[in-house]
């Protein structure tokens, strides 16, 4: 899995916030999305890699502005982790 952070612009409010992991979920297979506007970035757990520019595609239809994307690979935390 992968951790796709993606910095964007425009973001002023929770609904955008709403509006973003919305468009990811319709776009994308995410596992999980969250956006912060205080951030300006939009994080999501993927199986599969998104090309960046897929990535601004979408963004940019619903009028915010694509920053960039950075990757990270994603090892899911949990409780029982710290027991392997």
């Amino acid at each position: 899995m992968e951790k796709i952070t993606v910095k964007i612009d425009g973001m002023m409010c929770g609904m955008c916030e709403s509006h973003m992991n919305d468009t990811f979920r319709q776009n994308f297979k995410v596992k999980k999305v969250s956006s912060s506007h205080a951030k300006g970035e939009t994080v999501a757990i993927v199986d599969e890699d998104i090309p960046d520019e897929k990535l601004k595609e979408a963004v940019e239809k619903t009028g915010y502005t694509f920053i960039s994307a950075e990757r990270e690979p994603y090892e899911k935390k949990g409780f029982f982790a710290r027991f392997k």
